[in-house]
């Protein structure tokens, strides 16, 4: 059994989409990151360097919804997770949702999102 670290609903302001109004005003993203990692260091010595910093992952979310403009979601997502796994190579498996609850669709939608796994 995997050892996991989960970080829901990461929520921050982009610029994110396809279509140039999306661009202008853009829009709440949310992101959910897990993590496979064996915490069985952290989970003995109870020292924050024997883990993933979850605080510092929170950060990196941010810093990529808040970056530089992608027409997809999909990109989004994989930038987030490539950054993620290049930050900290201890994580075995990185999974990342991103989350566009008001895309712009002719119908109404609780949520659309797309999740990449690496």
């Amino acid at each position: 059994m995997a050892d996991l670290i989960e970080i829901k609903g990461i929520k921050s302001f982009g610029y994110h989409g396809v279509l140039e109004s999306e661009k202008i005003t853009g829009q709440d993203f949310f992101v959910d990151v897990v993590l496979e990692v064996d915490l069985t260091r952290a989970s003995i010595s109870d020292d924050v360097s024997d883990t993933i910093n979850y605080a510092e992952v929170t950060d990196l979310v941010v810093a990529e919804i808040t970056g530089d403009p992608v027409s997809l979601i999909e990109k989004l997502a994989g930038k987030i997770a490539d950054r993620i796994k290049a930050t900290y190579p201890q994580a075995a498996a990185v999974s990342v949702t991103v989350h566009k609850p008001q895309a712009p669709v002719n119908a109404q939608v609780k949520d659309i999102s797309v999740t990449i796994n690496r």
